[in-house]
């Protein structure tokens, strides 16, 4: 399915609402490098929005933040992090941000994932949830090395093909799990926003706790756990880079949730 063909289709699910839908203007705030894979994404995601939104009367921006400027910065929707685990740990725990949803675009830490911070959602895969999905493949292909990824520029299933090439063709590159985490995070904000018309952050963060379908171009419709982190698939990959399979493989209980689940208690 191309880009216009999938966007008549999010118009189409909010077509009852244009009538009376007043002009929206969201601003994401960004604080990380403003190079590499995960800033590209982000970027992807930005533009990928507009678009969409340009239909809907919505218009997307990026505010990028510097850490020393934070604690004086209102966040009005939703702060992305590409920081280190300290510096996010400590935002999350920060009174201020307490009804803000905090996205976490890098770090595969099992500690920030453990912490089960309400307000502290984590797009990457953990690192529990790569080793889970090594033990599954090595558990039916012992002898066939491999290594767990969140993307892979060869994937083409779930419309895989068409974000790999939109990125390739915009950012000159080819899509990373990085990029792809940047443009997730960033994508399914404005996709919530698309299907409730709201923004607001409190609003925003109950929303992604309990109401979130995002389509990651990865299959099943993905959305949050109890402890923040996203379900989904994980592609497994071989030493030449082919993909080999993805996980959860078959015959293994649990789902999405046999990957990396953490009990909050």
């Amino acid at each position: 399915m191309n880009h216009v063909k999938k966007y008549g289709i999010v118009l189409a699910f909010v077509w009852p609402q244009l009538g009376f839908a007043e002009e929206i203007d969201v601003t994401m705030h960004y604080v990380g490098p403003t190079e590499g894979q995960v800033w590209l994404g982000v970027q992807q995601g930005i533009e990928e929005a507009n678009l969409q939104g340009g239909f809907l009367g919505q218009k997307y921006q990026l505010e990028v933040v510097e850490p020393e400027a934070l604690e004086t910065t209102d966040i009005e929707t939703v702060l992305l992090l590409a920081t280190d685990d300290e510096f996010t740990m400590k935002v999350a725990q920060t009174d201020k941000y307490a009804a803000v949803p905090i996205i976490n675009l890098n770090s595969t830490s099992d500690k920030l994932r453990e912490a089960c911070l309400p307000n502290l959602f984590h797009v990457t895969p953990s690192e529990q949830m790569r080793a889970d999905a090594l033990a599954q493949w090595q558990e039916k292909n012992p002898d066939k090395p491999a290594k767990a990824q969140s993307w892979h520029q060869d994937f083409v299933k779930f419309a895989a093909r068409q974000l790999n090439s939109r990125f390739e063709k915009n950012q000159g590159e080819e899509m990373s799990d990085d990029a792809w985490a940047g443009w997730a995070g960033t994508k399914m904000i404005a996709d919530s926003v698309v299907q409730t018309m709201q923004y607001d952050a409190a609003f925003m963060l109950n929303h992604l706790k309990t109401d979130l379908v995002f389509d990651g171009q990865k299959g099943d419709n993905a959305n949050f756990r109890e402890n923040g982190q996203l379900r989904q698939i994980l592609l497994l990959v071989d030493n030449d880079n082919k993909i080999l399979a993805e996980a959860p493989l078959r015959g293994f209980k649990g789902g999405l949730d046999s990957l990396g689940k953490v009990t909050c208690k």
